[in-house]
């Protein structure tokens, strides 16, 4: 991973936001990627260049069938491989995923789907849990799907999870050719991304919280000056949880 330094960053661009929707470049020395995100549009479509003709594909997918607009455009140094380029497309997609999520209400958290394509069936689950965790089994042996080495297929989905900060499985159940199973792959894994990011319908009270339910509750992170860590500090010490 590439996340340390100015080795690789993620910069928020100035965009007419709608309501979840998300609009950033990552840029590091190896790869350069827009994302525009939108997860209700009023109209979706998809305009992806990667420069992995294959992943366009895979993208492509993903975006239609779970509903989404979503532009994303990557120059990288394919020159190296293509290795790169997945990945980092994967984080900057995740890290849209994760902020358009925090705007316009609470989403379901929870969602899972079957996808076939033909011979292959996939199942993907999805849980929105803020922990970031990827178990995905492909079973793609072929060196290469077109442009795309056929390990970065499941590789893009473990750096999806990460930066989103979702839990993520996804499995190929059966399937013959290489092809079939990563495209029934993404549309799996976009049918219950679907599900999970639809707004609940619940109380407007509880629609209004930017966390999802829980038994946890909400969790909350803050930064904490030196008297506000001294005050919590004791307030711990002396047993006490607020």
């Amino acid at each position: 991973m590439k996340e340390t330094g100015t080795k690789a960053a993620a910069e928020a661009t100035p965009s007419s936001e709608s309501a979840r929707r998300s609009t950033l470049r990552r840029k590091s020395r190896e790869t350069e990627v827009l994302v525009d995100l939108d997860l209700a549009p009023s109209s979706p479509s998809a305009e992806i260049d990667t420069g992995i003709g294959f992943l366009d594909h895979l993208l492509t997918s993903l975006s239609t069938h779970a509903g989404w607009r979503l532009a994303l455009a990557c120059r990288g140094d394919l020159v190296v491989d293509d290795h790169h380029s997945a990945e980092d497309c994967a984080l900057a997609l995740g890290e849209a995923l994760s902020r358009a999520l925090a705007k316009g209400g609470s989403p379901r958290r929870f969602g899972s789907a079957y996808a076939p394509l033909d011979e292959a069936l996939a199942r993907a689950v999805v849980d929105l849990s803020g922990r970031a965790y990827c178990r995905a089994e492909l079973g793609i042996a072929e060196a290469r799907l077109g442009e795309l080495a056929g390990e970065n297929a499941q590789h893009f989905l473990w750096s999806l999870a990460s930066a989103a900060r979702i839990t993520l499985h996804v499995d190929v159940l059966t399937g013959e050719n290489a092809h079939h199973r990563a495209e029934a792959a993404f549309k799996a894994l976009a049918l219950a991304l679907r599900e999970a990011c639809a707004i609940a319908p619940v109380a407007a009270a509880v629609a209004e919280r930017s966390a999802p339910e829980s038994t946890k509750g909400s969790v909350l992170l803050e930064e904490l000056d030196a008297s506000k860590w001294a005050a919590a500090a004791a307030r711990l010490k002396g047993g006490k949880n607020a």
